[in-house]
């Protein structure tokens, strides 16, 4: 399962890969801060489609760590909790990145077990597979397995 895309390896698009009996998400984009959005869309996807979540309320994300990685792990874990504790599912991500320091509002409504069909509940994101890298091409990749 993966988003469209019109040019591959172009345009911010995210997809899921299977990891043994957890699930593993990726994001791609232009920058830094398109592929955290991205790989948030990819963490969204398992548990319902995103495009099926509509944009009812904003929360806002907050957390920083000492590099890249480490801050994809802090805020795919941050989406994880409010999901959890404010049984929400986001279907859109903003988000900024600087100096270590991540500020990002999510969209997303309320849990409706008949329309959004939650899969699964996930558990928090892991240091498996964690990566986030700038590709020769400019482009960046965010990925981690997260525990289902």
């Amino acid at each position: 399962m993966s988003s469209t895309s019109h040019e591959p390896g172009r345009d911010p698009r995210w997809e899921l890969f299977p990891h043994a009996a957890d699930m593993g998400v990726r994001g791609y984009g232009g920058t830094l801060e398109e592929a955290f959005a991205q790989a948030a869309l990819a963490l969204s996807a398992i548990v319902c489609d995103p495009g099926e979540v509509q944009p009812v309320e904003e929360v806002p994300i907050q957390c920083q760590a000492q590099d890249a990685e480490m801050l994809l792990v802090e805020w795919l874990n941050a989406l994880i909790y409010a999901m959890a504790v404010r049984h929400l599912l986001f279907g859109r991500y903003q988000v900024q990145v600087e100096d270590g320091r991540l500020q990002a509002t999510a969209y997303g409504e309320p849990v409706d077990r008949v329309r959004h069909q939650p899969a699964v509940e996930i558990k928090g994101a892991t240091y498996t597979e964690l990566k986030v890298r700038q590709e020769p091409d400019g482009h960046w990749i965010a990925q981690c397995v997260v525990d289902v």
